[in-house]
C-alpha cells in the first residue's frame, strides 16, 4: 500500500489538536498527523511531496446543497447579480441566439428585487422569447419563472389545481400569470424538467459539479433533497468511478396530504439508507420542507411580513411530527428546512413529539437556514440537541435589500444570527446551498468572518457583530457538518485513522490581516481518499 508524506506545511486540523507539520496518508486513510520528524520515523520509505510551507484545510463539507441542480446551473443562464428586467431579458436573450437548437432555455438565480413588485410574470419573457419554453430559477430554488410556452408544455391550464403547500399563481381573471412556486414548483416543473432530461445530460451534470467540486476544495456534499432520479444518475457514477467528491444524501420526503403515503417516503428511504452505505455515496436520513421563503413572502412568521401578509406552513406540526417520528425510530436523520421563526417552533415540536415517544437514543437532527428565529427557540432546539444547519452566504449584503423589506421591522436585525446558536450550545453547521448560491466555500467563508458580502463590494455589512472567527467558521464547515451526518469518524477533521481528504490553499488566510484575500485565495490541491483529483498547474 502506497505511504505519502505532506510535509513543510501548516496545517489547521479542526481537531483537538489545532495544528500539525505534516500529513502521513497510508493507502485512502491518514495514518499520522502532527510533526515531520515522527511522521519520517514511522514511514521512513514514504513518498515525501514538499508543500511549500502552504495552508492545509481539511476537505470543505458543504453541510447543505443540491449537488445536481448545482451542476445543471453550471450549463444555465446566469441571472447571477441582475439588476433589472432588461438586464435579466438580455442575458436570456444572448443564450437562445447562441443556442437556437435548445428545446427550452434554463437560466438560475433572479433577485426577487429586480423585479418590480418582487412577483414576474410571463409577459416579461414572452417579449424576448415567445416561442421557445424558458425556465427562470429564482435565487432561492423556491419558485421558478416560466413564459407562455413552457406554461404550454408544462400542461398547466385555468383548471390545474394548486398541490398542497404551492401555488400557480394567477391573475383576476383566472389565468396563470408564469409564478410558480413552492410545492407547485416541487410537484410539477421540477418531476417534468427531470422527465425531459436524459441520463446522458445527468452525468454531464455531475461531472460539471465534480469538476467545480474539486476546483474549490469541496471533498463532501450533503445533498438536501435527494430523488429517485439524482440516486439512478448518482448510482451510475459511482459504478463507473465517475465520482471525486462524497456524497451523503437526505432523501426528499413531500407532505403529500395522506398520513398514509407520508410514512411510506420515509419507510423508502429507511430501506435506501440500508442499501447505500459507500464512502462515496449514503443514504442517511430525510428532508423536509416546512415553509417557504421570505424573499417569496412564504415563510410561515410569528408576525405578519410589512405588507400584513401572512403564509401557512406546508408541514402543520400535526402532520409533520409522526413523519419526524417515524424516522427517528428508524434511525434516520431528519433534516427540516425552517427559515421563519413560526416554522422553526414546528421543527422544534416535531423533535420533541419524537423524543417523547420514541425514547432515549442517539439523534442529529438538524433544522436548515433558521433565517428568523426567536431567541428563546436557540434554547430549546440546543437543549434537544439540534444542529443548526445555516449558510453564511445567505446573509450576504447584496442580496439582502429584498429580505429586509418583506419584514420591514426590528426583525431585520436578528437575521441568520449564527452567533446565539453556539452561544446557546448547539452544534452549528455550515454550507452553500447550492445553487442558490455560489458553491464556493472560501466566499462562503468570507460572508460568515464578515457579514459583508462577497458579490459587491459596496454592499456594506449585515450586523457584524454576528460575524465568527474564520477558525470557527471553517470547523462548521468541515468538522460540524460532517458530525451531524454521522460522519465524523470518517471525515471533516485532520485525525489519524479518518479518510485523507483534504485541500492545500495558494496562501496562509489563517494569518492574513484582511479577511478580503479569502476571495482572491485559490485551492492549489485537492486531496480525496488519498488521491490528488486536483492540482493547480502553475503552483
Amino acid at each position: 500500500m502506497t505511504t505519502k508524506l505532506y510535509s513543510n506545511a501548516r496545517i489547521f486540523t479542526a481537531d483537538t489538536r489545532p495544528w500539525a507539520e505534516a500529513l502521513l496518508v497510508q493507502g485512502e486513510r491518514l495514518l499520522y498527523v502532527g510533526d515531520t520528524a515522527t511522521a519520517q520515523r514511522l514511514s521512513p520509505g514514504a513518498e515525501r511531496i514538499d508543500l511549500g510551507g502552504k495552508l492545509v484545510l481539511p476537505g470543505f463539507v458543504d453541510g447543505h446543497a443540491h449537488v445536481i441542480g448545482t451542476g445543471e446551473a453550471l450549463g444555465q443562464v446566469s441571472l447571477w447579480g441582475a439588476k433589472s428586467v432588461a438586464e435579466i431579458q438580455q442575458r436570456i436573450k444572448e443564450r437562445a441566439t447562441a443556442s437556437p437548437g435548445a428545446d427550452r432555455i434554463l437560466a438560475t438565480g433572479w433577485l426577487h428585487g429586480a423585479i418590480p413588485g418582487g412577483v414576474p410574470d410571463a409577459g416579461m419573457l414572452d417579449a424576448v422569447l415567445p416561442d421557445k419554453p424558458v425556465y427562470a430559477f429564482a435565487y432561492d430554488f423556491h419558485s421558478v419563472w416560466v413564459n407562455t410556452a413552457a406554461l404550454a408544455e408544462l400542461g398547466i391550464t385555468d383548471g390545474t389545481r394548486d398541490p398542497l403547500g404551492g401555488t400557480i399563481k394567477r391573475d383576476s381573471h383566472g389565468h396563470a400569470t408564469g409564478y410558480i412556486d413552492e410545492n407547485a414548483f416541487y410537484d410539477i416543473v421540477l418531476p417534468f424538467l427531470d422527465s425531459q432530461a436524459t441520463g446522458s445530460q445527468h452525468a454531464e451534470s455531475i461531472a460539471a459539479v465534480q469538476q467545480a467540486y474539486r476546483q474549490t476544495g469541496v471533498t463532501t456534499a450533503c445533498d438536501m433533497g435527494f430523488n429517485e432520479t439524482d440516486l439512478e444518475a448518482f448510482r451510475q457514477a459511482e459504478t463507473d468511478g465517475a465520482l471525486t467528491s462524497r456524497l451523503i444524501a437526505y432523501w426528499r420526503v413531500n407532505n403529500s396530504g395522506s398520513a398514509e403515503e407520508n410514512i411510506a417516503q420515509v419507510q423508502r428511504a429507511a430501506a435506501l439508507a440500508v442499501e447505500h452505505k459507500s464512502p462515496w455515496l449514503r443514504v442517511v436520513g430525510i428532508k423536509v420542507i416546512v415553509d417557504g421563503t421570505i424573499d417569496g413572502c412564504t415563510a410561515a412568521l410569528g408576525m405578519p411580513y410589512a405588507d400584513g401578509s401572512t403564509a401557512e406552513p406546508i408541514w402543520s406540526l400535526e402532520e409533520l411530527a409522526p413523519v419526524v417520528a417515524a424516522a427517528d425510530a428508524a434511525g434516520l436523520k431528519v433534516a427540516m428546512h425552517a427559515i421563519g421563526d413560526e416554522a422553526v417552533r414546528i421543527a422544534i415540536g416535531a423533535v420533541e413529539h419524537a423524543v417523547a415517544v420514541n425514547g432515549p437514543r442517539e439523534r442529529r437532527h438538524r433544522i436548515e437556514h433558521l433565517e428568523l428565529v426567536d431567541r428563546a427557540d436557540v434554547d430549546r432546539l440546543a437543549a434537544l440537541g439540534i444542529t443548526a444547519s445555516m449558510q453564511p452566504v445567505h446573509a450576504d449584503p447584496a442580496i439582502s435589500g429584498n429580505w429586509r423589506a418583506k419584514l420591514g421591522d426590528e426583525r431585520t436585525e436578528h437575521g441568520f444570527a449564527w452567533p446565539w446558536m453556539t452561544a446557546a450550545g448547539a452544534r452549528l453547521a455550515f454550507g452553500t446551498d447550492s445553487p442558490t448560491s455560489p458553491h464556493a466555500p472560501l466566499p462562503n467563508m468570507y460572508v460568515a468572518t464578515t457579514r459583508a458580502s462577497a458579490l459587491d463590494s459596496s454592499a456594506g455589512t449585515n450586523r457584524p457583530d454576528f460575524a465568527l472567527p474564520l477558525t470557527e467558521s471553517i470547523e462548521h464547515a468541515t468538522r460540524d457538518s460532517a458530525w451531524t451526518c454521522g460522519a465524523e469518524h470518517e471525515l471533516g477533521r485532520l485525525a489519524a485513522g479518518l479518510y485523507a481528504d483534504f485541500v492545500v490553499l495558494d496562501r496562509d488566510v489563517l494569518a492574513a490581516e484582511d479577511p478580503a484575500e479569502l476571495l482572491e485565495t485559490e485551492v492549489v490541491r485537492t486531496v480525496v481518499g488519498g488521491r490528488t483529483v486536483f492540482q493547480a498547474q502553475r503552483h
